[in-house]
């Protein structure tokens, strides 16, 4: 109820900016379910019912995890935006809904033999797990943004709580997760194509990002030092 007694108590800009977020996440939950439903030609489709029941309930409950000032960063206009991260973000829209588009045409011709329950049960798992560390990520770092930028309005500072003291990119590394088992979960293969598009974009972007903050963000270049892995501890 904390968050609740902020939001009335913030300002004007502030409650603008996290209805404004929460209208855009409401937004991308119906633009999913049209895209998994209209390709699929029926609502009767089990997984892809559960998959839109997971995504509201993570809108739903979003007010009440994530930092108010999260929400309202996330939903504000953003300025100096990195212009190859323009890109990518148009990108990576594409690449995500490609997946449900494709997951939606593959349900209605059936290119994909019926996947055994226990793989369904994985990826809603693993689902939920990179939901669950996008979130931790959320929540430790004050300055996590939609967009690749330095936040000087804001003091913009490194963060190395959370998951940021494993891996430099968790927030990337969560949602990599929930693309990558998205097809399974719904039980297309040919929905891994974008998926897996998705994947790589997401890579780029963690690399570019890690030398736009290098060159831009003091203590940064330090920080890589400290935190050697960008998404996976030990490996990369």
């Amino acid at each position: 109820m904390s968050n609740l007694k902020k939001f009335a108590s913030s300002t004007a800009e502030l409650k603008y900016n996290v209805l404004r977020r929460l209208g855009q996440l409401l937004l991308v939950d119906i633009v999913t379910g049209v895209c998994l439903f209209v390709g699929a030609g029926t609502i009767q489709w089990f997984y892809a019912v559960v998959y839109i029941a997971l995504c509201g309930m993570v809108t739903l409950l979003a007010p009440f995890v994530a930092p108010l000032e999260i929400l309202a960063e996330r939903g504000s206009k953003k300025r100096n935006v990195e212009k190859w991260d323009k890109v990518i973000a148009k990108l990576l829209v594409l690449s995500g809904f490609s997946i449900y588009v494709i997951a939606g045409l593959d349900f209605r011709w059936r290119w994909t033999p019926d996947l055994s329950t226990t793989w369904h049960v994985w990826a809603i798992i693993l689902f939920l797990l990179g939901f669950a560390l996008m979130v931790w990520a959320m929540s430790a770092n004050r300055f996590f943004s939609t967009a690749v930028r330095i936040q000087f309005e804001r003091g913009h500072e490194v963060c190395m709580t959370g998951p940021y003291r494993y891996v430099r990119h968790p927030g990337y590394l969560g949602m990599i997760t929930y693309y990558l088992v998205t097809p399974i979960f719904l039980g297309s293969l040919w929905a891994m194509i974008p998926a897996l598009a998705t994947m790589i974009l997401f890579v780029i972007r963690t690399v570019l990002e890690d030398k736009t903050l290098i060159k831009k963000l003091p203590g940064y270049k330090d920080y890589t030092v400290r935190t050697r892995y960008r998404l996976i501890p030990g490996i990369w």
